[in-house]
């Protein structure tokens, strides 16, 4: 998938402005985890539903910057409605992208908008951070 640079800026505007299931709920049968960058104000609280292994539903709240809000719109976005080994494929093929390396773009989704990131090393933490925070979960029991 290839995105130019304006489509890129749209859909991370989107995504910062209108947050896919920002908010927290009060259900102790999701799974928690807590993602910060020590660097700056980004942390990112994730909340994640599996049942019989797919993933059902995913909530966020948190202070961040706009790559990292639009990362976790985006990561919540793809990962709906997966099982937790296609998570845990597009979760290690994001990461590829972001490294520089090889990938298979076709899982990532809208989250190909972060392709050229590896050429940013600042703003790199910012896209993986909600993504960290997703790893804790899904390959808690690998």
């Amino acid at each position: 998938m290839k995105i130019d640079s304006e489509t890129k800026r749209k859909i991370i505007l989107q995504h910062y402005n209108n947050p896919t299931n920002k908010g927290l709920i009060n259900d102790d049968t999701y799974l928690i985890s807590n993602t910060n960058n020590e660097s700056c104000i980004d942390e990112v609280n994730l909340m994640v539903k599996i049942d019989n292994n797919i993933i059902t539903d995913i909530r966020f709240n948190g202070e961040a910057c706009a790559i990292c809000t639009s990362s976790t719109s985006i990561m919540i976005e793809t990962l709906l409605g997966k099982t937790v080994e296609q998570a845990r494929e597009i979760y290690s093929n994001f990461e590829k992208m972001l490294d520089g390396q090889d990938y298979n773009n076709e899982l990532l989704e809208q989250a190909n908008v972060y392709n050229d990131i590896c050429t940013q090393p600042s703003r790199k933490k910012c896209a993986l951070l909600p993504w960290w925070g997703i790893k804790k979960i899904i390959f808690k029991n690998i």
